[in-house]
């Protein structure tokens, strides 16, 4: 995620509507994030698609070793010998 730019990357609502066009083309071109601000405020950001899936899939990837931690710390783990059996009827149903 690129560095956010308090001249050129904060925005007014308004300044936002007048301009949608002109802010998604810069956003998919550049990569950079877009606040949007309501009454001074932080309303809302605008990020790129790509930019959007990185962040989903760097959140599961969190989210799923955060499950594994927890697991091993309460003792719920699998022997290597479990585990492929686990994987075999997990790849057998989804045939």
């Amino acid at each position: 995620m690129k560095n956010i730019m308090v001249s050129s990357d904060i925005i007014p609502v308004g300044q936002f509507k007048t301009g949608l066009a002109k802010y998604l083309k810069e956003i998919q071109d550049n990569r950079n994030s877009l606040i949007i601000t309501q009454n001074g405020k932080p309303a809302g950001v605008l990020i790129s698609p790509a930019e959007f899936d990185e962040l989903r899939e760097t959140k599961q990837f969190i989210d799923s070793v955060s499950r594994g931690l927890s697991n091993a710390e309460k003792g719920e783990v699998l022997t290597t010998s479990q585990l492929k059996k686990e994987l075999k009827k997990s790849r057998a149903g989804n045939i």
